[in-house]
């Protein structure tokens, strides 16, 4: 393991999972890295049962390390992972994510409440408190998103849509700008953050009616960049948030041949909320459909899917059906 580097490592965990479960991790990469990556796939040998365990164990103890980083900051994942791991383990793991909180932009605003950092930022330009919020965990960043006036709100938005690399010097000084009022400075390093992924995340999970506001503001202005965030906002799985009535309501515009394509490469549980709110011989001719249709492109199942997300989504702006969690629920009476 001593002589295993980040990309070798990462290569012989992708090797180990399944052809799916890679090309899942594989997508959400930046092309640079996939690139690196597969470099190293392609040149690995035979990797040793005992030498894939390592690095699984590795990548375990990072993600636990990450989920109590996340759940109570650095010395609550310290205090943890001394508990929960052999001395050198807890070492080594405490070592590493003491460099990825180090190195992490605003890492000092991750415990900080959203309501006091929110008054903190209100007042400042919007490129600042996108640069702010693209840093920050989507929900925290959706809070504090949620209460910035409605025209900041569209303003920033568009900014964190349109935010690739950010030179470390104007992170340094946008934290030097708070650090007498949250923490100290942190050394920087160049990063990705922001773009459209991280708008749709965002609003994802702020309410209706602020999604509303600022998809709207942003439609008159640049309607392409609406559609891409609607396109990442609610994906095919996502269909499980819908409750059985609006399933039901989905179903009545959606023809069985292309549900049947849909469902291709859905999970199980999402088959079986559709299958459920169909009548037993509609749903066995779609299964029956899905059994004996043979290969198919993944191109036309994520059409077949869109098309289906995009009915979705126009029955919940008409008013026809609740996505739990969208902010819906708060207009229902019981």
């Amino acid at each position: 393991m001593a002589d295993l580097n980040g990309v070798k490592k990462s290569a012989i965990l992708l090797l180990t999972l399944s052809q799916d479960e890679a090309a899942e991790i594989l997508k959400r990469l930046p092309p640079e890295a996939v690139e690196e990556v597969s470099r190293e796939i392609a040149s690995l040998g035979e990797i040793s049962l005992t030498t894939r365990k390592d690095v699984f164990s590795e990548y375990y103890n990072l993600a636990l390390a990450n989920s109590y980083l996340s759940e109570g900051g650095l010395e609550y994942a310290k205090t943890l992972l001394t508990k929960s791991l052999n001395e050198a383990d807890a070492a080594r793991v405490i070592k590493q994510v003491t460099q990825q909180v180090q190195t992490t932009p605003f890492s000092f605003l991750q415990k900080a409440e959203s309501e006091n950092l929110l008054t903190f930022i209100q007042d400042e330009h919007p490129q600042t408190i996108a640069l702010i919020l693209a840093h920050l965990p989507a929900q925290k960043a959706s809070e504090i998103l949620v209460g910035l006036p409605s025209q900041k709100q569209i303003e920033v938005v568009k900014r964190v849509a349109n935010m690739e690399q950010t030179n470390p010097e104007v992170i340094k000084e946008v934290e030097r700008g708070l650090e007498h009022r949250l923490s100290d400075i942190v050394s920087q390093t160049f990063e990705k953050a922001g773009g459209v992924e991280n708008v749709a995340e965002m609003l994802n999970l702020a309410d209706r009616s602020t999604e509303k506001g600022i998809m709207e503001g942003l439609e008159a202005e640049d309607p392409d960049l609406v559609e891409q965030i609607r396109r990442l906002m609610f994906v095919f799985e996502d269909i499980l948030l819908v409750n059985d009535k609006g399933i039901q309501s989905v179903l009545k515009e959606v023809d069985n041949e292309e549900l049947s394509l849909a469902l291709k490469t859905a999970s199980q549980e999402l088959r079986d909320k559709i299958f459920k709110n169909m009548s037993e011989r509609a749903a066995q001719l779609i299964q029956e459909d899905m059994q004996y249709m043979g290969p198919v492109r993944v191109t036309d199942v994520e059409a077949a899917q869109q098309k289906i997300v995009d009915i979705v989504r126009r029955l919940e702006d008409a008013g026809e059906i609740i996505i739990a969690g969208r902010g819906g629920e708060k207009e229902m009476v019981v």
